[in-house]
């Protein structure tokens, strides 16, 4: 589906006049965020490096649209905004910087596995919590006048489905709804968010080398802020951190060095069953915001992705002193049962599942037997892949973990028998 006319032509003319080809200057942002923010202090959080070599890659190969474009800009006045509130609230209140965040539950695995169906599950629990939609947007309230950031989040969604139509039919998204970690790493553009959304693989072999821990660390400060808001550690014990993201597998031995007493679930599927839905929601995060789509390559790309992101699975399950706290899902069992997979999840990690909360689960599920994807009319064409090749591909990580197929085999043709004579 392509963008409305208007847009197409404001692309040609922004094209033609050059305007698009001009490199947007990491400097120059900061510049303005500064002016924004009345405040230079940053304080000791490290945005530089990434930020410059996001920027780049953008210049170098993304071919941004003038929605592209605008959209980067904004995205990064915003988070540069949001480091500045941070730094200016981590000095007026030195206690933020104490608060508690103690055993947080990560949930990951492969795309459209049902990572995101098991984290609202979990989230009926009200001992539970999770950042939202419109907390990872704006996370402090403006310093005069009303609050109305999930208003203006909801607004700011709704523009989205208005340049992305298909969207909502494979990742519903309200400003209430919970937020992926690597929203919050963004923040200090150190996150495979920009890697979804943009068509930029140098910054993607540069931040595989350079590494996750300064994003993951970020994020444990960003999780106290909205823990310092909530005002529960004061009262009593603040709720557990429930999170979710399925680029975690990328970047597991980073993720426990920021958080040494992390839970980890990882939910389990057959990767030639998310693989077309995975690459078309790449094909439509991207299409607004680039002039040039290519599906195929969105295909083979996300196919060795998440090739490597099972490798890393099977990693950190063979891994010594990491394999004991992983709490493995498999979807079909999540599907067929899942206020029973979420009891697997609370036995595994020695946490109570009080009866309040698994009726409230068990009311959810009702409401959502599946959760709230559209099945997938994807053909393996449209993106360059072949059931056959993929299904070998990833035949290692569905026997190590012993992964029910979804898909039936490809059919073996066999040549034509002599006739006897």
């Amino acid at each position: 589906m392509s963008l409305p006319a208007t847009l197409r032509l404001a692309d040609r003319i922004a094209g033609a006049s050059g305007f698009l080809q001009r490199p947007l200057r990491p400097a120059a942002l900061v510049a303005q965020a500064v002016r924004r923010a009345a405040s230079a202090d940053f304080g000791d959080i490290p945005f530089q490096e990434p930020l410059a070599r996001l920027l780049e890659a953008c210049a170098a190969t993304s071919d941004p649209s003038l929605v592209g474009r605008i959209a980067t800009r904004w995205d990064v006045l915003r988070f540069l905004g949001n480091l500045l509130r941070l730094a200016h609230e981590d000095t007026r209140d030195p206690a933020i910087r104490d608060e508690p965040i103690r055993q947080p539950i990560f949930i990951t695995g492969l795309p459209r596995s049902g990572t995101s169906f098991l984290h609202r599950v979990l989230l009926e629990d009200p001992a539970n919590r999770a950042p939202r939609v419109w907390e990872t947007i704006a996370p402090y309230p403006p310093r005069t006048g009303a609050d109305r950031r999930i208003a203006q989040v909801d607004s700011q969604l709704r523009a989205f489905v208005r340049l992305a139509p298909e969207f909502p039919g494979l990742h519903p998204l309200r400003a209430t709804s919970p937020q992926e970690c690597s929203e919050i790493a963004a923040h200090v553009f150190r996150s495979l968010r920009f890697d979804t959304t943009y068509r930029i693989p140098d910054y993607r072999r540069w931040l595989d080398q350079a590494g996750h821990l300064e994003g993951y660390r970020f994020e444990r400060r960003f999780l106290q802020h909205l823990q310092h808001q909530d005002g529960a550690t004061a009262t009593g014990a603040p709720r557990r951190w429930v999170l979710k993201c399925p680029d975690h597998v990328f970047a597991l031995r980073d993720l426990r060095a920021a958080f040494p007493d992390a839970r980890v679930v990882f939910v389990h599927r057959d990767p030639v069953k998310v693989l077309l839905s995975v690459a078309k929601l790449t094909e439509v995060l991207r299409r607004p915001f680039t002039r040039t789509i290519d599906p195929l390559a969105i295909g083979r790309g996300e196919s060795d992705r998440w090739l490597l992101g099972t490798q890393r699975m099977r990693e950190a399950a063979d891994r010594a002193g990491f394999a004991a706290p992983i709490c493995h899902v498999h979807h079909t069992a999540l599907i067929a049962d899942p206020l029973g997979t979420a009891r697997q999840v609370y036995r595994h990690f020695g946490l109570a599942l009080e009866p309040p909360a698994a009726a409230a689960m068990g009311r959810m599920i009702g409401r959502h037997p599946r959760g709230d994807y559209d099945h997938d009319p994807y053909r393996f064409a449209d993106h360059g892949l072949d059931a056959a090749t993929e299904q070998e591909k990833f035949r290692a990580y569905m026997d190590y973990f012993d992964i029910t197929p979804e898909t039936a085999p490809p059919r073996t043709r066999h040549p034509a028998l002599p006739q006897a004579a």
